[in-house]
Parts: C-alpha cells; structure tokens; sequence
C-alpha cells in the first residue's frame, strides 16, 4: 500500500473484516449482470460486502448507466455531464434477471440524471412496475436521487408503488454542500417528507447515513432526529471507507459500541428499523430489515 492510500484511509481496525466469499453463486450472479449488460452499485462503488452478497445470490441494480452527472466527493461512481441516453429495455432485463436469480426482495439506484426533464423518475417507476409484472411476489426497494427537488418527478416513482422509498441524507448538514456534489440537505430532508405524506400508509420511507466525514457525535444524533421528523421509519448508518486516495480522507474509524448507541437512539425516536455498523450499507439486507418492521 503506498503512502498515500495510507493517508486517505489508515490501517483498518479489528472491528472491521471483509467477508471474502466465492464460489458457484457469486459466479452466477457476475455472469448474469453480464449477460443483461447491468450495472450494479456494488460494482459502481466499490462497495465491500459485494462478494459476500453476491454469494447469497443478491445484488443492487444501478439504472439509467454507470454515470452519475454529480461527483460526490465520497462515491466511486463513474462522472459525466452528458451520459449516454438512458436504455428503454433495461427495466424488463433488470426484471428478467431478477427472476433469474430468484429475488423475492429487489434493490434498485440509480446515478442522478440532472440531464434528464424527469430526473429518470419514468424510468424507476417502469422498473418497479415491470419486476412486479414479473415477480408477482417481489417487494422492491428503491433508492432515488433528490431528482432537483422535483415533486412531479417523485411522484412518477411513488404511484408506482415500491415497497420501500429510499433517499440518503448521507452525512450532515455543516459537511453537506461539500461532500454531495449538487445537493442540498434541506432539500433531502423535503424529499423524505414529501415521499411519506405521498405514500400515505402504502410504503416505508427509509434513509441513511455515513459517519467518519468529519463529523461529531452530537451532529450525528441531530441528524437522526431530523430524518425522524419527515416521517422516515428506517434508518442505516454506516462506516464511510475511501474508494480511492482521490475520494474524500476519512477522518475517524467509529468503534462499534458508538453505531449500537445510535441505534439505541434512533429506535427511542421512533425508527421502527434500525441497521447501524461499521459495514452497513444502504442496501445492505435490506429485505431482512424490512422484513422485521
């Protein structure tokens, strides 16, 4: 490891352990994202539970291409002003492969589209429709972009019904306009609100957060309280980990004990599901911690 990557992100804690897995399964999922030609988020961003999750035969579907017109200083997703035009067959070819692989619980994200009049908000909503036309029993998770703050927009996606509607708030709002590339935390928040009032009682509102940004403790917890008050009823919080030594440095490793604290904290307020660790990602089980509210 050079100097550098040393400087980004330290030697990491024994808290911290990758599960490496391999074998039949991770194979077949690899080889049918390839055969759809899909992208998936667990490639996009380098995220470290991808062998482990590829091995239980699930994986997080990234829609409308592998490039985001945002360029979030903490994602390793790929970044252009002009994308290439989203593909009209991709929602059926994520649905076919999410048959293939016998999902009962689908996740879909998306890179945001600034180029596009709708965000790509049509393009969710075909793809939550078409896995449910294929899947009769699939619940489908969504994690959208703030699609500009559109109404509209949101609500092309949540009349077409997702099980669960996900928006990150992803760090607080002092470190907000400098880690999320075009993005406005008050507007994430409205977000999350508009998406409960619409979804009046027909889906769960989910959102989450990293930590080791440069933020405090007591940041954190008012954060939480603010998700909270927009009705969001599940909340992930996770160890920020530089994809690479041109990602934002980390600025602290948060012990374990901290993540069960804020879980504590959160389920007081109200969040009738809780997901917080270092390895916890947005998607990360998420059927199982749907499945417990």
């Amino acid at each position: 490891m050079n100097s550098q990557i040393k400087n980004v992100r330290p030697k990491l804690p024994p808290w911290i352990r990758v599960k490496v897995s391999a074998g039949e399964n991770k194979d077949k999922v690899e080889s049918l994202i390839g055969e759809y030609k899909l992208h998936t988020v667990c490639q996009s961003a380098k995220c470290p539970n991808l062998c482990e999750c590829w091995h239980k035969q699930t994986a997080t579907f990234m829609i409308l291409g592998g490039e985001c017109t945002r360029n979030c200083t903490f994602c390793a997703v790929g970044h252009s002003k002009s994308p290439s035009p989203p593909d009209a067959g991709e929602p059926a070819k994520i649905a076919e492969a999410a048959s293939a692989m016998k999902l009962k619980y689908v996740v879909v994200t998306s890179v945001t589209r600034d180029d596009l009049p709708d965000g790509g908000a049509t393009h969710f909503a075909d793809t939550i429709r078409e896995i449910k036309k294929t899947i009769h029993s699939a619940k489908v998770e969504v994690l959208t972009p703030d699609f500009g703050g559109n109404i509209e927009s949101l609500k092309l996606v949540t009349d077409a019904c997702p099980d669960v509607f996900n928006h990150n708030i992803e760090t607080v709002e002092r470190l907000s306009r400098e880690i999320r590339s075009g993005a406005d935390f008050r507007r994430s928040l409205s977000v999350l609100k508009s998406a409960f009032e619409l979804a009046n009682g027909r889906f769960s509102v989910k959102s989450g957060l990293m930590v080791g940004l440069g933020e405090t403790d007591s940041e954190i917890e008012e954060t939480i309280c603010e998700i909270r008050k927009t009705g969001a009823e599940i909340l992930t919080i996770g160890q920020y980990l530089p994809p690479t030594a041109n990602h934002r440095r980390l600025d602290r490793y948060v012990h374990p004990d901290i993540f069960g604290k804020w879980k504590v904290f959160a389920e007081k307020l109200g969040f009738r599901s809780v997901a917080s660790g270092p390895l916890v990602r947005s998607s990360y089980n998420a059927e199982n911690f749907f499945v417990q509210g």
